[in-house]
């Protein structure tokens, strides 16, 4: 999508802090972080929410999650713990209709998060 901000992203027409990169999937550190780690995973595919996945999207959301555990490895709060939050759609809070998982972490999150 043109006017998608993730796809820009992506496309390298937006700069982002990239913490990872591979031919399906971007991560990259949210500029709006509401945990000191918090960092936005996304398939480099536009989808514009879970609900518009296909059951052909199975091994590369499954992927998408492997790489979230590496990277909570890599940002150090993997033995502390971290949570993974998906929203999906307008009353989830979603703001960019581009699947994307936030891995967030660095300190106790409350509950409920809502």
């Amino acid at each position: 999508m043109s006017d998608c901000l993730f796809c820009k992203i992506v496309k390298k027409e937006i700069p982002a802090s990239i913490v990872y990169e591979d031919e399906a999937i971007l991560a990259f550190d949210d500029i709006r972080p509401q945990a000191p780690v918090h960092t936005l995973i996304i398939p480099k595919e536009h989808i514009s929410t879970l609900k518009e996945a296909s059951d052909n999207h199975a091994e590369l959301l499954g992927r998408i999650l492997i790489k979230i555990r590496d990277l909570a490895r890599l940002k150090e709060i993997d033995r502390s713990g971290f949570r993974v939050v998906l929203n999906n759609g307008p009353d989830s809070g979603q703001e960019i209709f581009h699947l994307h998982f936030h891995l967030l972490g660095g300190r106790r999150l409350g509950w409920p998060p809502g």
